[in-house]
């Protein structure tokens, strides 16, 4: 049974990095395979294709060996300002686990540049409750990884 209850959750970084430096980490396949997931976690499969109707396919690897995949699809691509797709996790069928819209904003701030991920769950299994309360440090776990590479791509 599909429990339809909704949460959002808003994650604010701003990187010592250009702006098309920070949108090149996001919108390349090559990067994202690098900073995606939570510490310590892989992507043996990372499908990255940042066009409108392009397609999204991770699977993380976390360090028990786990893998968690996800899949998506790019809503949005507005260079350099905006990024929007949706997604979500899968359970070891394929199947949904919640959906999630993803809409992600890059705003310059000097040298700097200012991200703003706004998170949007939708039709949340109870099963995936626990991906969900994970979320917020997932992501800044894996933000933390984006501004090590960005600093080495500097």
């Amino acid at each position: 049974m599909e429990n339809s209850n909704e949460k959002k959750m808003t994650i604010t970084r701003t990187f010592d990095a250009p702006r098309t430096l920070v949108w090149e980490a996001w919108t390349e396949q090559k990067h994202i395979k690098e900073w995606w997931g939570p510490k310590r976690f892989t992507n043996p499969v990372c499908e990255w294709d940042a066009k409108k109707g392009g397609m999204i396919s991770i699977h993380m690897k976390g360090p028990d060996g786990n893998i968690y995949p996800m899949d998506g699809v790019f809503m949005e691509i507005d260079k350099p300002e905006k990024i929007v797709f949706n997604g979500g996790a899968l359970d070891q069928d394929g199947k949904r686990l919640f959906d999630q819209i993803t809409s992600v904003s890059f705003t310059e701030e000097g040298k700097r540049t200012k991200v703003v991920i706004d998170l949007h769950f939708q039709n949340i299994l109870p099963e995936s409750m626990v991906h969900i309360g994970g979320a917020n440090e997932g992501w800044n776990m894996s933000l933390d990884k984006l501004e090590t590479l960005l600093n080495i791509l500097k």
